[in-house]
């Protein structure tokens, strides 16, 4: 049966709710990307029309943040309304919208299963594995809006040709149009097959959550039970966190009536705004253009209308629909009026109950209404200027949706008046995007050597009784690590600021856990807790060495734990007084055996450890090393309960103080 690449899929209207407006909003490609990838239609119809003939891409885009990448927010931005659009055309009764709700928790587990199994697994490229997972099953979808029975089983049963040949539509390549044809071999028939179609597969199954599923885990890559309905846990987890975010019901009957209902009315919003400001001539200086367009404001809401351009140090009042428009500047400093305060904030603000000041019931007068809305025009950095609106107070919410829509479009229109300064930063963004990603996948690509090498030098050592070759192959072994932890490094901070001069130590410590969790707490007996303070834990410090530190010592506790398993512990607290000073206190403790007497007495000098006569003992010297070079402080409690390495660094509010 032939198929359209451009198909026309029904969409959780809650995902496409939130993706419009994230686009409003201009968030980051990454957010945006993030929430439009959890939809299979949306999915599908990003793929499709961004490797059409419209768009011609140079080589095929094979993800959603690489369309967004090359299209742009704005362009992506219209792609989504068309798509958005076309789901107003489906009637979906009760019994279709807890399909479309169960097809999606479906699709979304499986992805993220297949994107967890491709991290456990190192293979190279995870989100490749997210989005196929994604897309495994959208024959169910095809079904789900096809009229004619016969058509419906043909898709259901034949999910894996249809996601096959939709995948080689869109260039996604041979090993994932494999993964798509053979989602469903048996798991004795994978076990010397490629990685991402092992790994496809083995997601499809784990997302039922079945016995079958945690058995066919150790035959396609030898996970124990454990570990398997761990992740299992971890995903359904995810998904209802995901789901209650969008508010999106998965225990309780779902109807998207109402999430439909508030789609339409935010297409209909963003094309009446969108329209009017059609009507405006947007050519010319950026004042003579705010001039011209607080006519459309007014068209849109009703209401009358102020526009206060930005010179100077001065608003100045440009136009006017309530009359005249008499001479009118004033000083842009706050003074607590609601237009200065809209133009100081960059947000919009509603006089609402409280006290005028002078210049709103001069405003008030001028427009004649008991109150008033000012909405600034933000673009990038600086705010060329404020509209005031006149109103009662009611409908203040439809209002205040419909200036901000339309601010944000006459924005985006003032901001392509200088499309030099705008084609260079969007194409910077996206090299350096681009640029990123290539260092990750190279990252990626060395790491899995240096662990496979790190592995069989484990388990050749302990094959070996020669005491002297056990030591040279702990030599390798550490510089092993160290090699594994400047990727680390590498990996973390290619999308950090250069040079920021200060960290938030909990953002720091939640990313290292994710990252050290795979690497030395995989094996299911041993686990990595993280109990961060609700507290800034600010640091003057830049995140290199941070990280050092931090690697360092979990990667000491882990290998001090016995082998029935154990737990490494990371606790923040903050702020911390001690000596006059505020502090950010991090404590690391494992429950392992404690650190012998002969360690103790040297235990920050470059030593023997007690991994073995053939270590260096160079970890807790850099450690403390790298702690005095941040002013900080380190101390170390032990026992046969286990071990806690305190650490004190200053918190940036402290510098700051001493500074001033």
């Amino acid at each position: 049966m032939d198929l359209a690449p451009d198909l026309q899929l029904p969409s959780i209207p809650e995902v496409t709710l939130r993706a419009l407006e994230a686009c409003q909003r201009e968030e980051s490609y990454r957010t945006i990307s993030e929430i439009v990838s959890v939809d299979t239609a949306l999915v599908a119809r990003v793929l499709a029309l961004v490797n059409s003939a419209l768009y011609r891409p140079e080589a095929p885009i094979k993800s959603v943040e690489q369309a967004l990448l090359r299209l742009g927010i704005r362009r992506f931005h219209t792609l989504l309304l068309t798509a958005a659009l076309r789901q107003l055309l489906f009637e979906l009764g009760g019994d279709e919208w807890q399909q479309l709700r169960d097809f999606w928790r479906h699709s979304l587990t499986t992805a993220l299963t297949a994107r967890a199994l491709a991290t456990l697994t190192r293979y190279q490229e995870p989100d490749e594995a997210f989005m196929l997972g994604m897309l495994h099953n959208i024959g169910e979808l095809i079904a789900l809006k096809t009229p004619a029975p016969e058509a419906q089983a043909y898709y259901v049963s034949h999910q894996p040709e249809v996601a096959a040949e939709l995948v080689t539509t869109w260039g996604l390549g041979a090993m994932a149009a494999d993964a798509m044809r053979y989602q469903q071999a048996l798991p004795n028939e994978l076990r010397d097959a490629s990685h991402l179609v092992k790994l496809i597969s083995l997601a499809t199954r784990l997302a039922l959550s079945d016995a079958a599923g945690i058995a066919a885990a150790t035959t396609v890559f030898g996970l124990n039970e454990e570990l398997t309905r761990e992740i299992n846990r971890r995903i359904a987890n995810e998904v209802s966190s995901m789901a209650a975010s969008m508010g999106i019901p998965l225990d309780d009957d779902y109807d998207g009536e109402s999430a439909t209902r508030k789609l339409k009315q935010t297409i209909l919003q963003q094309a009446i705004a969108s329209q009017a400001l059609g009507l405006a001539d947007l050519q010319g200086p950026t004042h003579q253009v705010l001039s011209e367009t607080v006519n459309s404001l007014t068209l849109i809401t009703g209401l009358p209308a102020l526009c206060f351009g930005h010179a100077e140090d001065s608003l100045v009042l440009l136009s006017s629909t309530a009359g005249d428009t008499p001479q009118f500047a004033l000083s842009a400093q706050p003074g607590g009026s609601v237009l200065t305060e809209a133009f100081t904030t960059g947000q919009p603000v509603s006089l609402g109950t409280r006290s005028p000041t002078v210049l709103d019931r001069q405003l008030l007068s001028l427009l004649r209404t008991p109150s008033l809305l000012a909405v600034p025009v933000v673009t990038g950095n600086e705010c060329p200027g404020v509209f005031a609106l006149g109103t009662d107070n009611a409908n203040l919410q439809t209002t205040t949706e419909l200036a901000l829509l339309f601010t944000r479009q006459l924005s985006a229109s003032l901001a392509e008046q200088t499309p030099e300064s705008q084609d260079t930063t969007q194409t910077d963004e996206i090299q350096q995007e681009l640029a990123r990603q290539h260092l990750r996948s190279q990252i990626h690509e060395v790491s899995n050597p240096l662990t496979i090498i790190r592995q069989y030098i484990y388990q050749l050592r302990n094959r070996l009784d020669d005491t002297e070759v056990q030591q040279e192959l702990d030599i390798i072994r550490d510089e092993l690590d160290r090699a594994g932890d400047l990727l680390l490094n590498m990996s973390r901070s290619d999308n950090a600021p250069e040079d920021t001069g200060s960290i938030e130590l909990n953002a720091e410590l939640k990313d290292l856990s994710r990252i050290l969790e795979d690497s030395l707490f995989s094996d299911g007996r041993s686990s990595l807790n993280v109990l961060l303070c609700d507290h800034p834990t600010t640091l003057a410090s830049d995140a290199t060495p941070l990280r050092q530190i931090v690697i360092n010592l979990v990667r000491n506790a882990a290998e001090s734990l016995p082998e029935q398993g154990g737990e490494v512990l990371l606790r923040t607290a903050a702020p911390v007084w001690q000596n006059n000073r505020a502090w950010v206190e991090l404590e690391i403790t494992d429950t392992g055996e404690g650190i012998p007497d002969q360690v103790r007495n040297a235990l920050f000098s470059p030593v023997a450890t007690t991994k073995g006569n053939g270590h260096s003992g160079l970890g807790l010297s850099i450690v403390k090393q790298l702690i005095d070079d941040m002013e900080g402080i380190i101390a170390c409690r032990t026992g046969h309960e286990g071990t806690t390495f305190r650490i004190l660094l200053p918190a940036a509010s402290d510098i700051k103080n001493q500074t001033d």
